[in-house]
């Protein structure tokens, strides 16, 4: 299973956390892009060579760098805000092949919430957007991954295998997750068993109905017994992302989540 790193965002650098989650058997992780955890104006090339060195003494490694969502909007009014963002994740992605990452999350972007654009021209804006990515994506070995959130104008499982379909390309896919679909009312087991060939990584945590959360195992709304019969008969437990998200003992969160989920008929091995 893979780590996320996102509990340590305010407390150490990605590759500090790593190190940490290293000595205590994790191998896997993603990394969301984030100052002063792991923001690419602020890694230089010979910190990035080191950095890749220590991973390889490790023995561990980056699965995916999730390049956000708050700071940047590919489906921007915009035409200058959408280049912008554009760069932003080809810095992310010029970072994923100095690591040897294969896959970058990104968000199809947002609309106003009072007098939004029409669905047809924020479409249009995204598609464009794809349009300049998806080539740098593939000219670096990279993959790129939508990924379903509450506050994005895509934000159901339909909404993304749409847009997967429509660019038809295998270096663009979904990184599904759970606990964002829970929350705005959508079965994840369903969504994974539908959707399953468009998704390259699921995104795992729990949910309450009224706050939006990344919590727990078993803490909330998400049917983790019939969701990990899901991910044994699509994509496997390697392409699942562990994201809950707890500030106070990472580690212990991750243990018991673990724990947790194998009470719950998860094969997770050793």
């Amino acid at each position: 299973m893979i780590i996320n790193t996102f509990s340590y965002l305010w407390s150490s650098t990605a590759i500090d956390a790593i190190t940490e989650l290293v000595d205590n058997g994790y191998k896997t992780f993603e990394v969301p892009i984030s100052s002063p955890h792991c923001w690419p104006d602020e890694i230089s090339i010979s910190e990035r060579s080191a950095i890749r060195e220590r991973l390889s003494e490790y023995g561990a490694n980056i699965r995916s760098l999730n390049a956000g969502g708050y700071d940047i909007n590919l489906s921007s009014p915009g035409a200058n805000m959408r280049l912008k963002s554009i760069e932003h994740i080809k810095s992310v992605i010029d970072l994923a092949v100095a690591w040897d990452v294969p896959e970058v999350v990104i968000s199809p972007g947002t609309r106003r919430p009072m007098i939004s654009p029409s669905l047809e021209k924020t479409y249009g804006w995204m598609y464009e957007s794809l349009d300049i990515l998806i080539p740098l994506a593939k000219q670096a070995g990279t993959r790129l991954l939508l990924e379903n959130t509450p506050y994005c104008f895509t934000p159901t499982i339909p909404d993304l295998a749409g847009i997967v379909s429509t660019v038809n390309d295998a270096a663009l896919k979904i990184v599904y997750d759970v606990a964002n679909a829970a929350y705005i009312g959508e079965d994840p087991v369903a969504g994974l068993l539908s959707n399953h060939k468009s998704i390259a990584l699921v995104h795992i945590s729990d949910t309450g109905l009224e706050t939006w959360g990344h919590d727990p195992i078993g803490t909330g709304v998400v049917d983790f017994e019939g969701l990990g019969d899901a991910v044994e008969a699509t994509c496997g437990v390697s392409n699942v992302v562990l994201e809950v998200i707890r500030e106070e003992n990472p580690l212990d969160e991750f243990k018991k989540a673990m724990l947790d989920l194998r009470n719950e008929g998860w094969q997770l091995g050793r």
